[in-house]
């Protein structure tokens, strides 16, 4: 989440003042990172904490149906909590990033970029939104190529000569998690620039055009 308003923070610099962010080690990274380490670090803890209060509901559902053969009413709050989880993740998406743009606490900045797409009538394009789908497909290719690669070196080296007999399979599934969380990581950073630029274009298409 802070990589996120980081991004965020990055890509208004860049919208508004061009000339500020012209690469990668413009002043506007530093002062974007410091204002979310800062002024803006409470609003994300307490984003993050939310999910994570509901999560931790979550766990308890499900080690409740366990130890009660399935009650139906564990069932439900299980599948209420799963919804509400999903509902508050997606929400934090888009209030971060106005978090990141122009410093607002939590609960305003998430009222504020929905009453922004209500009033464009964006609703559909941001439900509509794909480019989650297509960079985690970027993530598993990646995942695979580098699990091939690492395939690769088991067959001509003996790096994993101690795995046992299924050396091959050990080496491609640790090359695979390495690539695939490795390039998840990049990929946020993408999708949170990505997030940025639909709410700015949103709010603000006179800079883009200028």
């Amino acid at each position: 989440n802070s990589i996120h308003v980081t991004v965020a923070g990055m890509v208004g610099t860049w919208w508004f003042e061009p000339e500020d962010a012209s690469c990668c080690c413009s002043p506007s990274v530093n002062n974007s990172f410091l204002r979310t380490i800062t002024t803006s670090f409470g609003s994300i803890c307490f984003g993050s904490l939310i999910v994570a209060v509901i999560r931790a509901l979550q766990m308890l559902a499900n080690a409740a149906r366990a130890n009660d053969d399935g009650n139906f009413l564990v069932c439900i709050a299980e599948c209420i909590l799963s919804c509400l989880a999903s509902i508050v993740e997606y929400f934090n998406k888009w209030a971060f990033i106005y978090v990141g743009l122009y410093g607002y606490g939590y609960m305003e900045a998430g009222k504020n970029v929905f009453t922004l797409f209500r009033n464009r009538g964006w609703e559909a394009v941001i439900a509509d939104d794909l480019i989650n789908n297509t960079l985690f497909l970027i993530s598993v290719i990646m995942g695979g190529i580098m699990g091939s690669i690492a395939l690769i070196i088991s067959l001509v080296s003996d790096l994993f000569e101690d795995a046992g007999g299924n050396e091959k399979g050990i080496a491609f599934a640790l090359g695979f998690v390495i690539g695939l969380v490795m390039t998840s990581i990049a990929m946020s950073t993408i999708a949170s620039a990505v997030n940025a630029i639909i709410v700015l274009f949103a709010e603000a298409p006179a800079e883009f055009q200028q």
